[in-house]
């Protein structure tokens, strides 16, 4: 049966043209639909013929940072340190020593006790060094820019005259009541320029 709403019979041309042109636009975008999802531009995954990447890593097994060369001597200055200039009875001298990078570029110098030596003298007299008694010396390797000072903890002295033979025993008190003593330092093959007076009393 025909209706108005459901005719039947034969069509119009341009109708069917219409058809045609739907279904060929749907057909085509079915088409664009599938390419899309097989090759999505943009993706996180890398086709799998791509080439290796040439950039070198940043992981931790990679090359060893470079560290800054050995100090040369002549851009070295080493000076000897005391915590006072004078002291009272009883009151044991505080000694240290002090390196200055002179120089224009960084470099890096042992300041471990395997390389100090602190020496007090009177006169011509070696009185006390640090090295007659060390113990279990240590390296300390460390950096030091241009126009940068280190100084290393200071070491009591106890008054009194050392030597490697008289490490374990009681050693008297050297002479005070305003005594004048030096002290000069050494780093390695480095020695102090000049010696830093102190008195005793």
């Amino acid at each position: 049966m025909s209706t108005i709403m459901n005719p039947v019979g034969p069509q119009p041309a341009s109708v069917y043209w219409r058809r045609r042109i739907v279904l060929g636009l749907g057909l085509v975008a079915v088409i664009a639909i599938i390419m899309l999802i097989v090759f999505r531009p943009g993706g996180d995954t890398p086709p799998v013929d791509a080439e290796p990447s040439t950039e070198p890593s940043s992981s931790v097994s990679g090359e060893p940072i470079e560290t800054v060369a050995e100090c040369d001597p002549l851009d070295i200055l080493l000076e000897p340190v005391t915590d006072s200039n004078s002291y009272a009875s009883g009151v044991q001298p505080q000694v240290a020593l002090k390196v200055t990078n002179v120089g224009t570029v960084a470099c890096s110098i042992n300041l471990g006790t395997t390389k100090q030596e602190l020496r007090i003298t009177s006169g011509s007299d070696n009185i006390w060094s640090s090295k007659d008694c060390q113990v279990d010396p240590v390296d300390a390797v460390r950096e030091l820019d241009p126009e940068e000072s280190m100084q290393t903890p200071f070491i009591p002295w106890d008054r009194t005259r050392s030597s490697t033979s008289t490490c374990d025993t009681t050693r008297s008190q050297v002479g005070a009541g305003g005594a004048s003593y030096h002290l000069r330092v050494y780093l390695g093959d480095l020695e102090s320029e000049s010696t830093k007076q102190f008195i005793l009393n």
